[in-house]
Formats: structure tokens, C-alpha cells, sequence
């Protein structure tokens, strides 16, 4: 199967000699990015806490919306008259779509699956709406997303349901070749596949040669930070990053500790997202190098020094995070 047309560069700079690590350069239609690389979700188009230009201060290029979100609110129509989410949100930089099939997990009381697609319940009105492959890719192609995700079947990965969980995995297959079908803008909106299989290794190893057969421009790897021990989730990790093609971009979708961060690094990842540092901030905490600070506490009521030295933002008289680009 021929590659898809692509609309990036992937340029290893260099590799660790003792673990999987590598650094890289990654050109996105909206600029550079700098790979390993955490991406901040800006669910809605809005990072909660921060305005467009407090984000690029942190030095951030590239940041994620998410395709359900959006498309209950404001909408296709309203997207496409807009002229997509880079407009919407006042953002010159790169942004990433999640497709809307984790909201078959954290959303599941209000989906029900199907080879068709997944069929919602908004959380809003309580109106259905039927998210497809092509209709993820058709909202993705409106919002204007320099990364675009296939709609996946999503199985959270303590489930004992070996059978769904291989069907969840096919499904992921076929799906992804209805994507690239139904994906108008290759030339300018970057299609990554995503690797499903639960915690079987034999199941992700053969996802991944499937997935890796349509060759599109990046790869994730989803269906993790479910609540499987860390061990697991190592071990799919490594056992995905052992046998996905080089020459592109990896990206372990929902992860976003800083431990995990380094380790997934280690073990071979390029790319990671998760809204717990945004939420983790939006709660009165600051995440430093020294650990977490509740900035809610009594003893920083009068502190005006940097949350950590080097950091160069400060604390306000109520003991909150004046401004911590995190």
C-alpha cells in the first residue's frame, strides 16, 4: 500500500546510546516543533488559565482541540464560516484534533457502537449526534487541525473482554481506512493512525503492522492511562516503539506526569498530551521540580517570590498562580 500524502518532516537530531530517546524536529504547517514534545489540551479551543499569548510565551507550538467538543459547539457551520479553529481561537501556531473516540470511554454512559460509527447523546441538550469515520475527518478537515486522528474504537484496558477488545482493535483498522477515504486535505492536514490492542502484545504488534501498512504521516498509540499498572503500560509502549517504522513520529496518546513523561521518552515516544497539568493549575496547584506546591496554602498568603527560582512568574496576595506558564 502506497504512503499517504504527507504535509510534515521528521528529522532525528539524535538518539540516546543507553535507552529508546531521541530528539527531533518535526515541520508542521504552522512551523517547527521540537520533538520530544507535551501538548497542553485546549479541549474547546480555549486553554483554561492561560490567553493564546501567555501560551506562546511558554514556548508551546503546537497544542490540541478536541473534534466532539467542537463539533456540538460552536459547530461545523459556525467553524467553517469562521474559518476554522486557528481563527477562533486567535492561535498562528500548530494544533492537533483528537477525533472524539475517547469520549467512547470517558463519555460511555451517553455512546453506543457500531460498525457505523458511535452514536452520542450530547451532554449539553441530550441531542444524538452520529460521529463516523468520514464525519470526524470532515469536522477535522473544517477545524483546520495541522494533525488530524483517525476515529478509533476505544476499550478502556482493564477490560476482560478479550473478544471486544480484538474487535475494538479491527474495527480501529477499518475505520482508518474509511479516514484516509474520506480525508479531502492530505496535502495540508497530517492523518495519524492509532494503535489499539488493550494490554495483549501480540494484538498491538499486529495492529501496528496494519496500521503501519496505510502509511500515514505519524502513528499514536491510545487506549492507555485507563488505570493499568505502570509495568503494562511500559511494556505496550516498548513493544509498540519496538516495531513502528523510524522515520516518524510517535505519539502515546492521554499521558501527563512528569514521570510518566520521561519514561515514555525513554522508552521510545516522541509526542504527549493530557489535561492534568491545565486542570492541576485551574485548582491552585503549581507543578515544580521539587514537586507539586498547594499555592492555596496559608504560607504563600504573602509570598511575592517566583513559584520556583528560575521561573520568573510570581504569587498574588490570595496565594494563587499569578501567571505560571505550565
Amino acid at each position: 500500500m502506497p504512503p499517504m500524502p504527507s504535509a510534515l518532516t521528521f528529522k532525528l537530531v539524535a538518539r540516546c546510546s543507553t535507552t529508546k530517546a531521541r530528539a527531533a524536529t518535526l515541520v508542521l504547517p504552522h512551523g517547527p516543533v521540537q520533538l520530544p514534545l507535551f501538548m497542553p489540551v485546549a479541549t474547546q479551543a480555549s486553554l483554561k488559565g492561560l490567553t493564546p499569548e501567555q501560551l506562546e510565551d511558554t514556548g508551546c507550538r503546537l497544542c490540541l482541540n478536541n473534534t466532539y467538543h467542537l463539533g456540538l459547539k460552536p459547530g461545523q457551520e459556525v467553524l467553517d464560516t469562521i474559518g476554522g479553529a486557528h481563527k477562533l481561537q486567535g492561535w498562528k501556531h500548530n494544533l492537533l484534533t483528537d477525533s472524539g473516540g475517547f469520549q467512547m470511554v470517558s463519555l460511555l454512559e451517553l455512546a453506543t457502537i457500531t460498525e457505523e460509527g458511535v452514536r452520542f447523546l450530547s451532554p449539553h441538550d441530550g441531542s444524538p449526534m452520529l460521529l463516523t469515520p468520514e464525519h470526524s475527518i470532515s469536522l477535522q478537515n473544517t477545524i483546520g487541525s495541522d494533525i488530524i486522528m483517525q476515529l478509533d474504537d476505544v476499550l478502556v484496558t482493564t477490560s476482560p473482554d478479550t473478544a471486544r477488545m480484538r474487535e475494538a482493535m479491527l474495527r480501529s483498522v477499518r475505520w482508518l481506512d474509511r479516514c484516509i477515504a474520506a480525508h479531502a486535505k492530505p496535502e495540508s492536514q497530517n492523518l495519524f493512525c492509532i494503535i489499539q490492542g488493550g494490554l495483549d502484545l501480540d494484538m498491538r504488534r499486529e495492529c501496528c503492522a496494519e496500521m503501519a501498512a496505510r502509511g500515514t504521516p505519524g502513528i499514536a498509540i491510545g487506549g492507555l492511562s485507563g488505570g493499568e499498572a505502570k509495568a503494562d503500560y511500559c511494556r505496550v509502549v516498548d513493544t509498540c516503539t519496538g516495531v513502528l517504522p523510524e522515520n516518524k513520529p510517535r505519539y502515546v496518546m492521554g499521558i501527563g506526569y512528569p514521570e510518566d513523561l520521561v519514561v515514555s521518552v525513554a522508552l521510545g515516544a516522541d509526542m504527549f498530551d493530557c489535561v492534568w497539568p491545565t486542570r492541576t493549575a485551574r485548582f491552585g496547584n503549581a507543578v515544580t521540580g521539587k514537586g507539586m506546591l498547594n499555592l492555596r496554602h496559608a504560607k504563600y498568603a504573602d509570598d511575592l517570590g517566583p513559584i520556583e527560582e528560575g521561573c520568573g512568574f510570581g504569587v498574588d496576595e490570595a496565594g494563587k498562580a499569578s501567571d505560571c506558564g505550565g
